[in-house]
Parts: structure tokens; sequence; C-alpha cells
């Protein structure tokens, strides 16, 4: 079995978050599975100095800076042919809604990279699973707006502790066609219509165990999901 792990960079504000990265590589690894990490070969929307949240210089590329994740080996998302993939994971971090599509900046009027549009509509017409976790269900959500496909997606609950307006970006989401599903730290939501599973993760105030614990239930089910 191959499951994609489509990164965005490495690091939280302009990248994929690598907790969540790695959590995703160690559960997938105790899970038995082929990885194929994968990432655009493009310039990044911009780099963030993570000491101070300011931007930089110089310009950087998202499949290079996703290869500190991926220790080297990440294909381009150009190369990989959705067939060869049996599932797909997309970790958080601000790179999903900055490289990956626009909702960083444009909310619910975001685009999404056509490549990346692409792969997320051939694995869901094919009934191949996909995980989006943290942010990332955005990019799902905008991926299958103004298809027949109304995914139902969380990015967390406003019941527990946020940084972020999540009632703000289950409202967003459903604008552009997704069912929003409250749901706790820890804890996933599963589309079993449309095979897709949503986690909070850092969307919520989480410690790295946390994260771990969460993105092994997505996992889990993904794979589960994958070999029916």
């Amino acid at each position: 079995m191959n499951i994609g792990v489509l990164l965005s960079g490495s690091g939280v504000y302009d990248g994929s978050e690598i907790q969540e990265s790695v959590s995703v590589l160690i559960a997938l690894d105790e899970l038995g599975v082929e990885v194929t990490c994968l990432a655009p070969d493009a310039a990044q929307h911009h780099v963030v100095n993570h000491l101070t949240g300011e931007e930089m210089e110089p310009e950087r590329n998202i499949r290079i800076e996703s290869a500190r994740i991926a220790r080297g080996e990440v294909s381009s998302l150009s190369d990989v042919d959705p067939v060869s993939l049996d599932g797909l994971v997309i970790p958080g971090g601000f790179g999903a809604a900055k490289n990956l599509c626009t909702w960083a900046f444009d909310g619910p009027n975001a685009s999404v990279r056509d490549d990346v549009k692409s792969l997320i509509r051939s694995l869901v017409e094919a009934g191949t699973p996909i995980a989006a976790l943290c942010v990332a269900p955005v990019v799902v959500a905008k991926a299958m707006e103004g298809t027949d496909v109304h995914p139902t997606l969380t990015l967390g609950t406003h019941a527990g502790q946020s940084p972020y307006d999540i009632d703000g970006f289950h409202q967003g989401i459903e604008s552009v066609g997704a069912v929003p599903v409250a749901c706790e730290l820890g804890d996933i939501v599963v589309d079993e219509a449309n095979k897709i599973i949503t986690s909070p993760c850092y969307m919520m105030e989480a410690s790295p165990a946390k994260i771990l614990a969460g993105v092994r239930k997505a996992c889990k089910k993904l794979v589960e999901l994958a070999s029916n």
C-alpha cells in the first residue's frame, strides 16, 4: 500500500506544520505502509522568520523546503500519478493555506493550485481516501467546490481552546459547499461516503503528544478505508 503525504514547505508559518507532518510519517510507518512524500515544485508564497514572525528573504521553493521533513525524498507533485496512490494525507500548517491554496489571504474566495485541485478531485472521484489535518480541510473544500461532492469536514470546535476562529472557518467552508462538523482535539471526523477524514490538530491548543494521538487515529482510519 502506497500512501502519499502532500507537503507544502517546512515550518508552521509558511509551510507544513513539522510536528503534524512527522506525526503522520510515524503513524504511517507504524501501520507498515509505503509512503510517498510529494510537493509542488514551485516558489512559496513567502518566507517567514519563525523567531520573529516577520517576512524574510530570499525566496524558497516548496519542494526543496519539504525535503527537510522528508529527509530528501520528496517527489514533485507533477510527477506523481494519482493512480499510484492508495491514499493521501495533507498535514496542516499555514503552507496549506498559502502555498497549496490562498485561503490565508482570500478566505472562501481562495484559489487552489491547479495541480493540487486535480490530485484531490482525481482521488475523490476514484474513491481513494484522503486525510486532511489542521487547516488542510480548507484545501479539500475549495478543491471540491462546484462539484456534486459536499465533503463533511472539521477544523475543530469553539467548545475547546483555540487560537483561531473555528466558527468562522466552518462558516467559510460551508459557503463553498462543504458540511462543517465540530470535533474535539485528538478525535477525527469521517465522511464515509467520500472517504475523507479530518482532524483538528493544531487548530486547537495542543501538545505534540495530543497531536500524535489524533494523527494516529486519522492514519489508521485512512489505511482501513484504503484496504476496503
